[in-house]
């Protein structure tokens, strides 16, 4: 199987303008150091509080993609494209020892000593308040990780399509996580090199669904 890589990126309004879903997939594998990449900037979305509660499953074995294809009623992208990342969301992520995030942020001067303090005390008081919303925010956070990761698979010459078509429960057994009750599926976002072109079928006039101050204020270009 062949490897493809791109040494040149895309800038990212580029990227943003040029990135469509992508439904045919090469079968060309990507090169690890490209996949780490991927993975790296994929990571560097924020989250609530920097909790990072996406746990992102890269899906590559075969007879995997299989299984997370039938979960997903069969939809081929799963199946052409070398890998496919689940975003799930771990609504508990803020009970976990934090204590890397806080070293990290001392290390690099990010956060002072009175910033970790005020984390170590606001992120529990925070949780325990979102109460039935935590499945939620976590959720939020893993897709705005998804967003990254499609961004820049994009500006790195690879395509990738967003799916919101699966069942839960059989996701979250193919990628081992079946007894877990309180972890969330996000999405599903196939990563590979596209079979086909697409182009851009429009967006409607901006008055239609952008408002300035109230939803009743259409934004006039």
């Amino acid at each position: 199987m062949s490897t493809i890589t791109q040494t040149q990126a895309l800038d990212v309004p580029s990227a943003i303008v040029q990135r469509r879903s992508i439904k045919t997939f090469k079968k060309d594998a990507i090169a690890p150091e490209l996949l780490k990449q991927l993975v790296e900037l994929t990571i560097a979305a924020p989250s609530s509080f920097n909790t990072q509660s996406w746990r992102i499953i890269l899906v590559q074995d075969e007879a995997k993609k299989a299984d997370l294809a039938a979960a997903a009623w069969n939809q081929k992208q799963i199946i052409e494209a070398p890998v496919t990342f689940v975003f799930a969301a771990d609504p508990n992520a803020g009970e976990a020892d934090l204590t890397p995030i806080f070293e990290t942020a001392s290390a690099t001067g990010a956060w002072n000593e009175g910033t970790i303090n005020y984390f170590k005390n606001a992120i529990p008081q925070f949780q325990a308040g979102l109460g039935d919303k935590r499945r939620e925010y976590a959720v939020k956070d893993a897709i705005i990780a998804a967003t990254h990761l499609v961004l820049a698979a994009e500006s790195l010459g690879l395509s990738t399509c967003f799916m919101n078509g699966w069942v839960e429960d059989k996701v979250k057994e193919v990628i081992g996580a079946g007894d877990d009750s309180d972890l969330a599926i996000a999405v599903l976002v196939p990563v590979g090199y596209a079979a086909e072109p697409r182009l851009n079928p429009g967006r409607l006039p901006l008055s239609s669904n952008v408002f300035v101050d109230t939803i009743n204020n259409p934004y006039i270009e």
